[in-house]
């Protein structure tokens, strides 16, 4: 195996930036730095993963010494998954700290917004919704006893109509 001295050089570069990007205090550096620590652990998995071959989907024939060992690609699909995930944590955690740091002395205490109702304001508040029950009841009251049942209908079709 021959392994490119290039990716090899890239690697290096990536994880050595990562690792001195992370030992930031800021949370955007610390997931800079991860971001380039995750890629360049992908470059080292497909470094370390050996010569390319045929793919691997028969099995028991001459060429079996030419295939490519399918390993490293399912670590390389793992190591995504998990660097996704990290990164979305990462983010979350950046976001939750500027959101404190916009609120100030204040910090995560939220104003309860029914601080100044007292007793009577609640009261009254009940006492009107109980009044708007009343009136719409009084409403389908009325417009109950203003619809023509059948009977009444058919008598007062007879009477209009000429024999």
């Amino acid at each position: 195996m021959s392994a490119s001295l290039t990716l090899v050089i890239v690697m290096a570069i990536m994880y050595a930036a990562g690792v001195y990007v992370m030992l930031e205090r800021s949370l955007t550096r610390v997931l800079i730095g991860f971001l380039l620590v995750g890629n360049a652990t992908n470059l080292l998995i497909f470094i370390m993963s050996g010569r390319p071959g045929s793919s691997p989907i028969v099995t028991g024939t001459a060429l079996d010494d030419s295939m490519a060992d399918p390993m490293p690609q399912v670590l390389i699909l793992t190591a995504i998954v998990i660097n996704f995930g990290i990164t979305a944590l990462l983010l979350a955690l950046i976001y939750r700290s500027w959101w404190l740091a916009r609120l100030g002395d204040e910090g995560d205490n939220v104003t309860d917004e029914h601080a100044d109702e007292t007793t009577e304001t609640t009261e009254e508040a009940l006492r009107s919704s109980a009044d708007d029950e009343a009136a719409i009841q009084a409403v389908l009251d009325a417009s109950e006893s203003e619809i023509e049942t059948p009977e009444s209908a058919a008598n007062a079709t007879e009477g209009g109509v000429a024999r």
